[in-house]
């Protein structure tokens, strides 16, 4: 193999995405996937509803990265490219009520992966599967493959290898332990995206939702839908409280506006009424049947204390004990520090070798950021490359 081709650890969209702009200029692009398909979480992710990005304005758009560095990378390769990076796909799309940006209804997941695939082959990409990685230096990159040990003379080396979270899929994160050993700072990885596991109380909600509700956490809030589930609690407002709460020991107490459209003083008055509680919260307030249960989880006298419930009806207080454990979770904080990286995305201690995607420390929440700023990562990196 030639010593100045340009070797991807992953083919996940932070991979592809790079390995299809530097094969556009030109270059020799070899992908090397541990999986034996590319792209598994990439699949899976829209199983659960497969948005690419989202149409929000672009200054509001970075706003949800807390990394100022990853809000001027998704500047450099926003949401509108990446529209139109599907469209020269072939893929068509549009926006979903919430302003998320979906493929249209006859094409799935596989069909953007497929289409994606066969547009690097046709720029010569070539993907190796079957490939672990194990360690790289100044000059070379470690793999295995059918128990055989090799390595091989790269120019320029991008590790793209994800996270920690959906480890069937491939995303183990096993290179923090290689990049550690090698004196590169790693943020410890921590569960993103995830539910809370609450007091035991609520459990008995499980599987009922409360939407039009706004969740907040301190200064921040988010309206949205959550669900209650056997041990807490899951919803994009949630996911989106995780970076905040993470900054502070758990248990934390997050709040939930049940009738965001309504003050305080007007759910009082309507609970000044002479009919019985409950019939005023669902005739009057027509608060959900979930609301309701959940409301009936006060003791006696916080629940006929009419002054009392109107306060908790806007600032219901959920205890929160924990995230879900990393595996289950939809991504994870933490990865290699900025500290380490230059503007280029490129390892300071290895120059040549340049991080890609999710093993960057940085998150966001569900909506189509995750993956936009995989997008982004790879574009950038890649541009990086053929501006040297």
């Amino acid at each position: 193999m030639q010593e100045d081709q340009i070797i991807i650890i992953g083919s996940g969209p932070a991979g592809l995405m790079a390995a299809q702009q530097l094969a556009l200029k030109g270059f020799e692009v070899h992908v090397y996937e541990q999986n034996k398909a590319a792209a598994r979480k990439f699949l899976v992710a829209g199983n659960g509803g497969f948005n690419l990005t989202h149409n929000e304005e672009l200054a509001s758009f970075v706003q949800k990265y807390e990394a100022e560095e990853i809000q001027g990378i998704v500047r450099g390769y926003d949401n509108q490219k990446v529209i139109q990076w599907l469209s020269d796909l072939g893929i068509t799309t549009y926006v979903g009520s919430s302003g998320k940006i979906f493929p249209t209804k006859n094409f799935k997941p596989i069909h953007v992966l497929k289409a994606w695939l066969e547009e690097l082959e046709k720029l010569g990409v070539t993907i190796h599967y079957d490939h672990t990685f194990l360690d790289f230096d100044a000059a070379e990159v470690y793999l295995k493959s059918n128990d055989q040990n090799f390595s091989i003379k790269y120019s320029k080396l991008i590790l793209a290898m994800g996270g920690g979270s959906w480890k069937k899929t491939g995303s183990d994160a096993k290179w923090v332990e290689t990049l550690s050993q090698k004196n590169i700072e790693i943020t410890p990885l921590e569960s993103a995206n995830s539910g809370y596991n609450t007091d035991g109380k609520f459990h008995q909600l499980q599987g009922q939702y409360l939407k039009n509700i706004k969740v907040s956490f301190e200064e921040n809030s988010k309206i949205g839908e959550i669900v209650f589930t056997k041990y807490g609690i899951e919803g994009s407002p949630i996911y989106y409280m995780n970076r905040f709460t993470r900054k502070h020991d758990f248990p934390v107490m997050i709040n939930i506006d049940l009738k965001p459209n309504l003050s305080e003083a007007e759910i009082l008055e309507q609970l000044k009424g002479t009919e019985k509680i409950s019939s005023i919260l669902k005739r009057n307030l027509k608060l959900s049947t979930t609301a309701i249960n959940l409301i009936k989880t006060l003791d006696k006298e916080s629940y006929l204390d009419i002054e009392n419930l109107a306060k908790t009806i806007k600032k219901f207080p959920i205890e929160v004990l924990s995230f879900r454990p990393m595996d289950e979770v939809i991504s994870t904080s933490g990865g290699v520090a900025f500290s380490e990286l230059n503007s280029n995305l490129e390892l300071k201690k290895f120059p040549n070798v340049y991080c890609a995607g999710e093993m960057i420390d940085w998150e966001a929440p569900t909506g189509g950021y995750l993956l936009q700023a995989c997008f982004s990562t790879g574009f950038w990196v890649a541009n990086a490359i053929a501006n040297s």
